[in-house]
C-alpha cells in the first residue's frame, strides 16, 4: 500500500509549561531540559471524536477521495468518552462512509500497528482504500497533581488515507510484557458480587523503565528493518519517531550516526499525543512540503505493554 493523504487536528486549549508550574512543583526549564516539551494541547470544550472526524475529513480531502470510496477504517485509540460504541464507528457515520471499521489499542504504537494490519488486508486483496485515524486523549488519564506525568502528554488526532501500491518496504512489530511500568486500571462499578478492591488510579509511569525500553526498542526495530531490506541508516531520508521525549530521539540519532536534520520533531508544541504522534508529524511534513516523492521514511514508536513497532516506506 501507499499513503496518499494526511490530516491532523488539535484542541484549542494551549497549556504552557508556565501554566503547569503554577499548578505543581515544576518549571519551564525543568520540563524543557528533560523532555523538550514547551507546551501541549488539552481538550477542554471539544470531544475527542470531534478531533478524530476533523482529521479524517482533512486526510480524505488531501487524498482527493470521498468517504464512500473507503473499504475499511482502522482507528487507534487508548481511551475516550465512549466505552462503546467503537470510536471508528462514530467516525464512519460522521464522515458518511459505509465500510466496516475497527478500533485497536496499540498504545503509542497504534499508527504502526494499523499500518501493519492494513498492509495485510492489501496483500490479501480485500481492500483498495483504507482510512487510519489515531485519536488520543491522554489528559483524561492523568493526575494533574503528579508532575512526573502531567507535563508529558497532550491530546490530538492524526489520520492517513492509504491506497494500493508498493511503497511499504517492511514493517516490524514487537512486544515484551511489562504491566507495572506504564499502566492505568478501569474503575469498577459498584456491585454486590465484587469482592476485589477498586483500583481507581490515574496513569502510573515509571519513567526510567520507559526511557530505557523506548531507546533500546526503537534502535532494535529500525536496525531490524534495515537489515531485512538491505538499506543503510544513511539511505533513510527522514526518521519519524514517536514524539515522547527529545532525549530518546537524540539518543537514537546518535547511535545511528545520523544528523539531527533527519529527525523532525513537534514535541515542543504538542507533547506526547500517544498513537496520534507520528501521523500528526507526518501531516505537518506533508503539508509543509518537506516530503519529496521517493523519500525513504523510517517510522518508529514504542508504548505501554511494552510494545514497539517500525515501518520503512517510500513516500
Amino acid at each position: 500500500m501507499k499513503i496518499i493523504g494526511t490530516g491532523s487536528s488539535h484542541p484549542k486549549k494551549v497549556v504552557t509549561n508556565q501554566m503547569l508550574s503554577d499548578m505543581v512543583d515544576t518549571s519551564d526549564e525543568w520540563i524543557t531540559v528533560r523532555t523538550g516539551i514547551k507546551e501541549r494541547r488539552i481538550i477542554s470544550e471539544e470531544n475527542l471524536e470531534d478531533l478524530a472526524i476533523d482529521a479524517a475529513r482533512k486526510a480524505l480531502d488531501n487524498a482527493g477521495i470521498s468517504a464512500i470510496d473507503l473499504d475499511f477504517i482502522i482507528c487507534a485509540n487508548v481511551v475516550n468518552e465512549f466505552i462503546t460504541p467503537a470510536l471508528s464507528c462514530i467516525i464512519q457515520g460522521a464522515i458518511g462512509a459505509h465500510c466496516p471499521c475497527i478500533d485497536l489499542n496499540g498504545a503509542c504504537v497504534g499508527f504502526i500497528y494499523a499500518l501493519d494490519l492494513a498492509e495485510a488486508y492489501y496483500r490479501s486483496g480485500k481492500v483498495k482504500n483504507v482510512l487510519i485515524v489515531c485519536a488520543e486523549e491522554p489528559s483524561r488519564m492523568l493526575s494533574w497533581q503528579d508532575r512526573s506525568v502531567c507535563v508529558l502528554f497532550g491530546d490530538g488526532a492524526g489520520a492517513a488515507v492509504l491506497t494500493a501500491g508498493d511503497n511499504v518496504k517492511a514493517t516490524h512489530l514487537s512486544a515484551a510484557s511489562s504491566t507495572t511500568s506504564l499502566y492505568q486500571k478501569h474503575e469498577l462499578q459498584p456491585s454486590p458480587f465484587v469482592t476485589k478492591p477498586n483500583s481507581n488510579l490515574p496513569l502510573v509511569m515509571r519513567g526510567q523503565d520507559v526511557f530505557k525500553f523506548a531507546a533500546n526498542a526503537s534502535l532494535a526495530d529500525i536496525k531490524f528493518l534495515l537489515n531485512e531490506t538491505g538499506y543503510t541508516a544513511d539511505d533513510v531520508d527522514k526518521y519519524l519517531l514517536h514524539q515522547a521525549n527529545i532525549r530518546i530521539i537524540e539518543t537514537v540519532g546518535e547511535v545511528l550516526k545520523q544528523p539531527k536534520e533527519k529527525f523532525p520533531t513537534n514535541i515542543q508544541k504538542y507533547g506526547n499525543t500517544s498513537s496520534a504522534s507520528i501521523p500528526i508529524l507526518l501531516d505537518e511534513l506533508n503539508r509543509g512540503g518537506e516530503l519529496k516523492k521517493g523519500d525513504l521514511l523510517a517510522l518508529s514508536a514504542f508504548g505501554a505493554g511494552f510494545v514497539s513497532g517500525s515501518c520503512l516506506l517510500k513516500w
